[in-house]
């Protein structure tokens, strides 16, 4: 019985992704992108507080916990943020982005200056909000013991977003059950395109990236640990950098309260000439 071949993974790009309005204000626009295995939910608690009084829009990515795995048979994950960017009217703003987003856009952007382009004037964008990101200065600190750690540490973090989410009442080994299953929805494909992305970060142009930046998550991140915030913060040009007390991977649900203070403060700040020194965690 014949078969038809998969098509090649070269000639596979990433699925178009979806923006949508999530907050009408006055102010600034600002894109949210979510991580892997998320959704714009992951969004819903900042939206009810003040955050800087944002004009939310936010992407749904082709890898939301929903979605189908084949975004990730391809090479290039990050045509489906430079989709989003493009979709918001008027210009992306401020672009918020979380985890595995993190890495994406920056990818995306250095990319673009290190070829001499401007994607911050054709897209509009005025500053980076970097929430949880990932990110090694040097190829050589990532040891060979750090592969069965982050697959570990992805099946934790994929159980606590369902807890952080879901709330105290969910029963512990139904949320590790689920979690489990996000875990195999999103496959080897697409855990092995965050692990690509994120062994590629020491070759970032974080140098290029001139815009005023906030890099920002919780001091109990067991994944995205706060010493790589502090790394990234210091590689970039106008960077801070937050820790939010309480929080671990998911700040902006876990402590919205702080989270939005520190998006006001953020906007407050935008257009200084010399960065702030980086806030190090209690």
């Amino acid at each position: 019985m014949s078969r038809d071949r998969p098509r090649s993974p070269g000639r596979t790009g990433a699925a178009a992704c979806t923006v949508h309005r999530k907050r009408a204000t006055g102010g600034t626009r600002a894109l949210l992108l979510h991580g892997l295995a998320n959704s714009s939910s992951v969004w819903d608690e900042l939206a009810g507080h003040e955050a800087g009084g944002l004009d939310l829009w936010a992407a749904e990515l082709p890898w939301g916990g929903g979605g189908s795995p084949d975004w990730a048979y391809g090479q290039d994950a990050s045509r489906a943020v430079a989709d989003a960017l493009g979709q918001v009217p008027g210009g992306a703003g401020v672009v918020v982005a979380h985890s595995f987003s993190t890495v994406l856009l920056l990818d995306l952007l250095s990319e673009e200056l290190a070829r001499g382009g401007d994607p911050f004037a054709r897209l509009g964008i005025e500053g980076l909000v970097l929430v949880s990101p990932f990110y090694r200065r040097d190829p050589e600190s990532f040891e060979y013991g750090v592969v069965g750690d982050m697959l570990e540490n992805f099946r934790r973090t994929m159980e606590e977003g369902i807890r952080v989410v879901a709330g105290p009442r969910l029963d512990p080994s139904l949320r590790r059950d689920m979690a489990q299953r996000v875990c195999e929805r999103v496959g080897p494909y697409g855990y092995l395109s965050f692990f690509r992305s994120y062994l590629h970060t020491p070759w970032l142009r974080t140098d290029l990236i001139t815009v005023p930046c906030l890099v920002i998550g919780g001091e109990d991140d067991f994944t995205a640990v706060p010493a790589e915030s502090t790394a990234l913060a210091a590689a970039l040009p106008d960077a801070r950098c937050r820790f939010i007390p309480g929080a671990g991977h998911f700040p902006m649900v876990e402590r919205a309260d702080a989270f939005s203070a520190a998006l006001g403060e953020f906007l407050d700040a935008l257009g200084r000439t010399a960065p702030a020194a980086v806030d190090q965690p209690a």
